[in-house]
């Protein structure tokens, strides 16, 4: 009898113990979200000032859900770094189901948003307590990696609950190993949303070349 296992309920023991997936703590295995960065225009900061500014605003009327801060944080995001330009593409809610091998179970789940050719993903998760941290969907979001059509190269994510975001690496292989960036929050002094859409920017461009 096959089992059903949807992903938001997966966590990482369970990807370990299924998967035999390994975090990797060497800086140069996910080196692309710190080296040759692409600068960003004035119209880009000024753009993300607004979202900044936004943020803070919608932080007066919570709950913040997940449909809210992908309308204001994360759709503009992807605006202004040009992902709803060709030759990139985003998906809403697409369904994926993952096989765990000799154990007869199928792991459903949604992405939140599919960004490139089905290397790049992007997630929204809800803040609306302080439960729902990054760490909520890392598990979730590595999950959906996993059922990258091309294992042969890496693939690339990002998770924000709209004030933080974190962007992660993996590479599938025999063995599926992952890496993280730090965390960059909307909170910190000057504007991180700049690194966050400069390094969405480097990370396409590696997808696209490859």
């Amino acid at each position: 009898m096959v089992q059903t296992i949807q992903a938001k309920d997966i966590d990482l023991r369970y990807l370990i113990d299924n998967f035999g997936l390994l975090l990797v703590q060497d800086d140069q295995f996910f080196s692309e979200w710190q080296e040759n960065l692409p600068e960003i225009t004035d119209l880009d900061k000024r753009l993300l000032d607004k979202v900044k500014a936004g943020y803070f605003n919608l932080l007066n009327y919570p709950p913040l859900l997940e449909d809210v801060i992908r309308m204001a944080i994360l759709d503009p995001l992807l605006f202004i770094g040009d992902f709803y330009l060709a030759p990139f593409y985003v998906k809403s809610e697409e369904s994926v189901d993952i096989a765990v091998e000799d154990e007869g179970t199928i792991v459903k789940g949604k992405i939140d948003t599919l960004v490139l050719k089905d290397q790049f993903w992007v997630m929204a998760i809800e803040s609306k307590r302080a439960s729902f941290s990054i760490e909520a969907g890392l598990s979730q979001i590595i999950t959906y990696m996993l059922a990258n059509p091309h294992p042969e190269k890496p693939s690339f994510g990002m998770i924000t609950t709209g004030g933080s975001f974190i962007f992660i690496k993996l590479v599938k292989g025999e063995t599926p190993q992952y890496a993280t960036s730090d965390i960059f929050d909307i909170r910190n002094r000057g504007n991180e949303l700049y690194s966050v859409l400069s390094i969405l920017k480097k990370l396409s461009q590696i997808v696209i070349s490859n």
